[in-house]
């Protein structure tokens, strides 16, 4: 007969059985808070990033504490490219500390996320294969996350070698992005769970770099040469018309094939959508293209509906999962049951 079981939190069940994709809510946050600064409501985007910064915090201690006491599990979670969402959300809230003057914080960030990023994308480029799902671009995404923060803290200190360093990431997410397209499952636009979102995301990411390398240029500096300057332009304007389309067509697939019920991944919608609004107004800034200042702060609401419409099925969820029977527990019997029924076997 097997003697009692210890008790369980419902919190702590709910938390251990988290996959790395959880990861995706510390990105859709924090790139709301940077859409939200950029379009002036200075408070709510302080209060997104306060968020942010708390699940970033839980994640990191959760990384650490399975890499420390659960080698294994970790090894194996290390493997999807869900894992590369630790050094995408790392450079976001690195991206926004540095609008916020905590210029030293973000360089810390900045080292943080370089240090992980090449054994994890090497360990995810060894598991790849064909028909994935959107997360397949998270190889793109982190590159260019890293290539948005350098760019970010370049033209905030004035150092070129930053810059320079950030548009070497920036054509290499590009490359990421082009090796990693025909790997993606494209009947994921009618049955992913919400990461397909990312084959878009990652375009917008890209071309928020590309404005960032063009904002970070200065008399001073001279990063780049009329010619350089001229295919940067063009690449990042080009980026960011591929993603409104992406972001068209999965807007139309989600009308055409609706999936209502919550999923984790659904934080990987939410990131694509506030990454759009955020490289809208970043491009439109760069370039200067003011009629872009509209549609951008557009965009910028329907991600923070779309956060809360997330967030409301993530407390659903977690809910649902308190109001369990925990390992080694039983329900109690209702009316007219019989209580052998209930009996534990």
């Amino acid at each position: 007969m097997p003697g009692p079981t210890t008790p369980t939190s419902p919190l702590h069940t709910w938390w251990s059985q988290r996959p790395p994709t959880a990861g995706a809510a510390v990105m859709a946050t924090g790139i709301v808070s940077v859409a939200l600064h950029q379009t002036g409501y200075e408070t709510l985007s302080r209060i997104a990033l306060a968020l942010a910064c708390a699940a970033w915090l839980a994640l990191a201690g959760d990384f650490t504490a399975r890499l420390v006491l659960d080698r294994r599990r970790w090894l194996k979670e290390a493997a999807t490219p869900a894992a590369l969402t630790a050094i995408a959300a790392t450079t976001v809230l690195g991206t926004r500390f540095t609008t916020l003057g905590w210029v030293t914080l973000a360089e810390a960030l900045l080292a943080l996320a370089t240090l992980l990023w090449p054994g994890l994308l090497l360990t995810v480029l060894r598991h790849w294969r064909r028909h994935m799902p959107g997360a397949v671009f998270l190889g793109c995404v982190a590159a260019e996350g890293l290539a948005v923060l350098g760019a970010t803290l370049a033209a905030a200190e004035a150092t070129a070698w930053l810059a320079h360093t950030a548009l070497v990431f920036f054509w290499l997410g590009l490359v990421l992005y082009v090796v990693a397209l025909p790997r993606f499952d494209p009947g994921q636009l009618a049955r992913g769970a919400g990461d397909q979102w990312v084959a878009g995301g990652a375009l917008a990411i890209s071309a928020l770099a590309g404005s960032k390398l063009l904002a970070a240029d200065s008399p001073g500096l001279y990063l780049w040469n009329d010619d350089d300057y001229g295919v940067l332009r063009t690449v990042t304007i080009a980026l960011l018309v591929l993603d409104l389309a992406w972001y068209a067509v999965l807007l139309l697939a989600e009308f055409a094939w609706p999936r209502l019920r919550y999923d984790v991944r659904r934080w990987a919608t939410v990131f694509p959508m506030g990454m759009t609004a955020a490289a809208t107004l970043s491009v439109g800034t760069a370039v200067d293209v003011s009629w872009l200042e509209p549609p951008g702060e557009a965009l910028t609401w329907i991600a923070v509906a779309a956060w809360l419409a997330v967030a409301a099925g993530a407390a659903w969820n977690y809910t649902n999962h308190s109001h369990r029977p925990g390992p080694g527990t039983t329900r109690p019997p209702g009316p007219g049951t019989d209580v052998t029924s209930t009996t534990q076997r």
